[in-house]
């Protein structure tokens, strides 16, 4: 018996931007749950309810898919960061916003921060050079208050500002893989503080 897939009838015609905001939706969907090297076009395009033809004139190929879709989440990755940082003018308050933008990335993206920190696809350069973008334009972000106002160099402050993104990111991960043992509250403070003792240590300059 054939097991060739039936024609999907044709769904109602969206604007161009809907139709890619559709397919990057159920793209997301497939490489989060099956990973980059087990997600198949064919199954994308059911997902979306279009055939894969449709899928075609919006993205040549399965990387492109994936590329476009991890744009996406690294840049509401660093959107949020940047959002968490001017939303104080207090470097104390700075830190715990920091790890809260890391919590609320992780809990609240549908689980498209695994396209960042978990891809399976991390040895493809085109990849790799967005996942280590998204990471160092957050750790610069932090890394230009640590630099005001620590009395640090250039590279000292880069250096701590990934040490604090890093932290941040690993932490918030292990924490969702927990299932809430401690309160997201309770987790972004236990955190902050850790940080902070570390970072104030500097003395601060006097301008």
């Amino acid at each position: 018996m054939s097991t060739t897939r039936q024609a999907r009838p044709a769904g109602p015609r969206l604007p161009r931007p809907a139709r890619r905001r559709q397919l990057l939706g159920a793209a997301q969907e497939i490489f989060v749950a099956q990973g980059y090297h087990a997600a198949a076009m064919d199954d994308i395009a059911d997902r979306a309810g279009v055939s894969k033809p449709v899928l075609y004139q919006h993205f040549p190929g399965k990387l492109e898919l994936y590329l476009a879709l991890l744009d996406e989440s690294a840049e509401e990755l660093v959107a949020i960061v940047r959002e968490a940082l001017s939303s104080t003018t207090d470097n104390k308050q700075r830190v715990p916003a920091t790890f809260r933008a890391f919590f609320d990335y992780v809990g609240t993206s549908g689980e498209a921060f695994r396209l960042v920190f978990e891809s399976d696809l991390s040895n493809e350069p085109a990849v790799r050079a967005r996942l280590e973008r998204a990471m160092r334009e957050c750790a610069e972000m932090v890394s230009q208050f640590i630099r005001e106002d620590a009395g640090v160099g250039d590279a000292e402050a880069r250096l701590l500002g990934m040490a604090l993104v890093g932290m941040a990111q690993v932490s918030s991960r292990y924490w969702l893989s927990t299932d809430g043992a401690i309160g997201k509250d309770a987790a972004e403070d236990l955190l902050s503080r850790l940080a902070w003792r570390g970072i104030s240590g500097w003395p601060m300059t006097t301008g």
